[in-house]
């Protein structure tokens, strides 16, 4: 499954796309679960010392929140990523290889 986090690994390798590539952007996505998310949004400036909560809360959002549907989109040439069942389909056509 594509976890936030390690979506932040990913990148466009379509032939002739080689600058800003880097990360891809999501769209249309469901994410499995989402009732964290207004952690997120209230904390914006992280204090000196983070709390037990904050520190639980980011993890969950970072490595146990899944996109389970959605497109990864290059924010240079556009080319869509589909994700079906939580997995990306990264493939790419012979015409698309560099």
């Amino acid at each position: 499954m594509v976890r936030l986090i390690t979506h932040n690994l990913l990148a466009c390798h379509v032939k002739g796309c080689t600058s800003n590539n880097f990360p891809l952007e999501f769209k249309d996505v469901q994410l499995v679960p989402h009732e964290s998310w207004g952690i997120l949004r209230y904390r914006t400036k992280l204090p000196r010392c983070l709390d037990d909560d904050f520190l639980k809360t980011l993890h969950h959002v970072l490595l146990e929140i899944h996109v389970e549907e959605g497109i990864m989109i290059c924010p240079n040439c556009k080319h869509n990523y589909p994700i079906s069942n939580g997995i990306p389909n990264m493939l790419l056509a012979e015409h698309e290889i560099g």
